[in-house]
């Protein structure tokens, strides 16, 4: 007889591990092995340990934090801030990084936003501690009063507090590319399921004896990347400085036998271009991860060719932990017959991907539609922002934005975000189709199209090139033409020495709009 368990079932127990463990188990097996590397210095497990009970301690003792309390930080890169996040989560309290870039008034602005009751703020940034001062109960300068607090504290043993699956552990900002940031709530037990997940899909066999390099910001992914990390006890190490250097990431991989990095592919194409990947050994790399946006076909190629066989692929949004798709590196293949051009990969191990239709209906393979996820690595939604809550789900399904298709064995495809397709004279039109046929011009090193205004056809192209080192590109729409068809065709071209890019490394529609209006180069402005 086969039991009934719809009903009269409830959960036993949702009571998860407080996500501080991670750094208290790799510190109890590995003691006095090196965990954190800051340029020349270096700390062993036991002692960020030691520094992130110590900093818990005097969060509660002297601040009074308690389990809930938002906890905001405006921070570059540094040991500091990665101790602290343990810290936070120890005593209950949540995590709220800020990208360190933002103005004084708009950190002021998360600030009232999150609710924070405390700024954590780097002693380089006075004008932000006082933009918040009037929002938050009390502000620590990381610098000699950080470190006053730490060794005050020091031998304390705060025992983390008890928490549960949906209990919220991190404020994770995001905006895409329009709006006011919304704060997407990252809780204990779906971070856990994400950190298992990054290291069974991204970079499987990870374990103490590799290293792993940040180049971006800890704020955002490279945090929830280096939160992996620790789980399996490998060591993180930082570049000195808050400049990027690729000369001294490539050094540094060579020195420390780096195994794997977490960053953007404009930041891959950098550091693969710089004649500095020719200068250090960087043999020791399995894993070079990417993700924010895919990886144009011409710099991927270059990258395999450098590096080797070493390429990893994920796609997700915040709200979703990088959790969407992956394509490890058994899948990335110099030659184009056997790559498959253009895909993000396969669903990650315990998600769902669909590509849906405005009903929200599934589409069939290689039909367009935006991609939808569900899942445990799913967020538990916006704080205090039931409007998007409300336009990002629909019948459980998370709504990500992106366009793409499936082919028949699973693999997506991205076509762009939504917001970035525009309409030509009743067609639609996705840039990146666009963007990659010009990356095959010999004289263009980078590309942005996005649509502008036009009174006769609604949208046209406008193409924002950046050219190889001492070229001059001429003709280059005239190149275009016999490679693609007639109504996709950019109807503006335009030469910039760069393309704006986020603090994160990634080139959005938003900025270089803003950035053609600036330098009056939109249609319609006389540039």
């Amino acid at each position: 007889m086969r039991a009934d368990l719809s009903q009269g079932v409830t959960p036993y127990s949702t009571r998860v591990m407080n996500l501080s463990h991670l750094l208290s188990e790799s510190a109890r097996r590995l003691g006095g092995g090196v965990g954190f590397v800051w340029g020349d210095a270096t700390w062993s497990w036991a002692e960020m340990e030691a520094r992130a009970r110590a900093f818990a301690a005097a969060l509660a003792q002297d601040y009074g934090i308690t389990k809930g309390d938002r906890v905001l930080v405006q921070s570059a890169n540094c040991n500091q801030m990665f101790e602290a996040m343990f810290a936070c989560w120890r005593v209950g309290a949540v995590w709220v990084p800020a990208n360190y870039r933002l103005s004084p008034d708009d950190l002021a602005g998360l600030a009232q936003s999150s609710g924070a009751t405390l700024l954590l703020c780097g002693a380089q940034f006075p004008d932000h501690a006082r933009a918040c001062a009037a929002h938050v109960d009390a502000t620590i300068l990381i610098g000699p009063e950080y470190e006053g607090l730490v060794a005050r504290h020091l031998g304390a043993v705060p025992e983390p507090v008890l928490v549960q699956r949906d209990d919220p552990a991190w404020f994770f900002f995001t905006s895409g590319t329009t709006g006011k940031p919304k704060a997407a709530v990252l809780t204990h037990g779906q971070l856990a399921f994400v950190v298992t997940n990054h290291l069974c899909d991204l970079m499987p066999g990870t374990g103490p004896d590799d290293a792993s390099l940040v180049v971006a910001p800890l704020s955002h992914g490279a945090g929830i990347h280096q939160l992996a990390q620790v789980a399996h006890g490998v060591k993180t190490i930082l570049p000195a400085g808050e400049k990027f250097d690729p000369d001294q990431v490539w050094a540094m991989v060579a020195r420390w036998r780096v195994t794997n990095m977490f960053t953007v592919p404009t930041i891959v194409k950098l550091l693969v271009e710089h004649p500095s990947v020719d200068q250090h050994d960087h043999s020791s790399l399995r894993y070079v991860i990417y993700a924010g946006a895919p990886m144009y076909r011409a710099d991927q190629s270059r990258a395999l060719e450098k590096l080797g066989p070493v390429l990893v692929q994920y796609f997700g949004l915040g709200e979703v932990t990088g959790n969407i798709t992956v394509l490890p590196p058994a899948h990335h293949h110099l030659d184009d017959a056997t790559m498959r051009i253009g895909s993000c990969g396969f669903a990650r191990t315990g998600m769902q991907v669909q590509i849906q239709n405005a009903a929200g209906d599934e589409v069939g393979f290689g039909e367009t539609g935006e991609i939808a996820v569900i899942g445990p690595a799913v967020f538990a939604g916006y704080y205090n922002n039931a409007q998007a809550n409300e336009k990002s789900f629909r019948n459980g399904w998370f709504l990500t934005g992106d366009l793409g298709h499936m082919d028949a064995q699973g693999f997506v495809y991205l076509t762009g975000r939504a917001s970035d397709m525009y309409i030509s004279g009743g067609s639609n039109i996705y840039p990146r189709e666009i963007e990659e046929k010009l990356l095959e011009h010999p004289e263009v090193s980078e590309v942005a199209v996005l649509g502008v205004p036009d009174p006769v056809w609604g949208e046209v192209g406008m193409a924002v090139c950046v050219p190889v080192a001492g070229a001059e590109p001429d003709g280059v729409l005239e190149w275009l033409a016999p490679r693609l068809s007639r109504y996709k065709m950019p109807r503006y071209v335009v030469f910039w020495d760069a393309l704006p890019k986020s603090a994160y490394g990634k080139i959005t529609k938003k900025m270089i709009r803003e950035e053609l209006e600036a330098r009056g180069q939109l249609p319609g402005q006389g540039g």
